[in-house]
C-alpha cells in the first residue's frame, strides 16, 4: 500500500502536506495561548515545531501517516495541524473484491490542533468534512477511529458534535500530553454511516 500525499480544498481552508517550512508559522499558531493544549501534544517553540514535522514526515514516508498543514484562505496563515494514522490494509483472501487494494482499509484521524482564533470557526469542521470525504469516498476505508484524553471534554464535545460513536475507554491507552499514561475516549464512524454524517457536516457549515 503506497497512500500519496494530497491536497484537500474547500471554502475556509486548504489542507496541505505538512513540511519543515512550516515550522517557524506552526510554532507561531500554538504560541497564541499554549494552555489550549494542555491534554494535546502539541509543539512549542521552533525547535519542537521542527522535530514534530520530523516525525511527521517519517511516519509519512513509513505509509502509516498523512500528516497536513491547516491554512486557513482568507489570510493564507497557518492556523493548526491534522493528520491521517494508523493506516491499515487489511489482508483480504485472494478474489475477495478488496484483496491487493492500492488504499487502507481503516485509518484514524487526530494530531488536530486549531490556534486559538480558528476554535469555534468553520476550520474544524471543514477539515473534517474534507478529510473524511477523502477517506471514504477515495480510499473508501471501513472505519476512521478518533481518540482524545478522557480528560478533553472539549475535544470529546467536537468528535461527538460531528457524528462520531462513542465506542467506550481505552485504559493507559498512549503517552499524554503531560507525560503520564493517558485513558482514551475511542469514537468511531462507519462507511455505512458517512452519509448521514457527511450531511451534517455539510448542514453546519451552511
Amino acid at each position: 500500500m503506497r497512500v500519496e500525499s494530497v491536497v484537500l480544498q474547500g471554502r475556509y481552508i486548504r489542507l496541505e502536506p505538512l513540511e519543515q517550512h512550516h515550522a517557524e508559522r506552526l510554532a507561531a499558531a500554538s504560541a497564541v495561548e499554549p494552555m489550549l493544549y494542555q491534554w494535546s501534544p502539541v509543539p512549542q517553540g521552533a525547535a519542537e515545531a521542527a522535530a514534530y514535522i520530523a516525525t511527521a514526515v517519517a511516519w509519512r514516508e513509513a505509509g502509516t501517516a498523512l500528516p497536513f498543514a491547516t491554512i486557513r484562505l482568507e489570510d493564507g496563515a497557518v492556523i493548526g495541524s491534522t493528520r491521517f494514522f494508523k493506516l491499515e490494509s487489511w489482508a483480504w483472501p485472494v478474489g475477495h473484491a478488496r484483496h491487493g487494494g492500492s488504499f487502507p482499509d481503516v485509518c484514524e484521524i487526530g494530531y488536530s490542533w486549531l490556534t486559538r482564533s480558528a476554535i469555534r470557526s468553520a476550520a474544524n469542521t471543514e477539515a473534517k468534512l474534507l478529510m473524511l470525504t477523502h477517506a471514504f469516498e477515495t480510499w473508501k476505508v471501513l472505519r476512521v477511529s478518533l481518540h482524545t484524553d478522557l480528560r478533553n471534554l472539549r475535544s470529546q464535545a467536537a468528535i461527538a458534535r460531528i457524528g462520531g460513536t462513542r465506542e467506550g475507554v481505552l485504559r493507559a491507552h498512549r503517552m499524554g500530553a503531560d507525560a503520564t499514561p493517558r485513558d482514551s475516549a475511542r469514537y468511531s464512524i462507519l462507511f455505512k454511516e458517512w452519509p448521514g454524517v457527511k450531511q451534517r457536516l455539510q448542514r453546519m457549515l451552511l
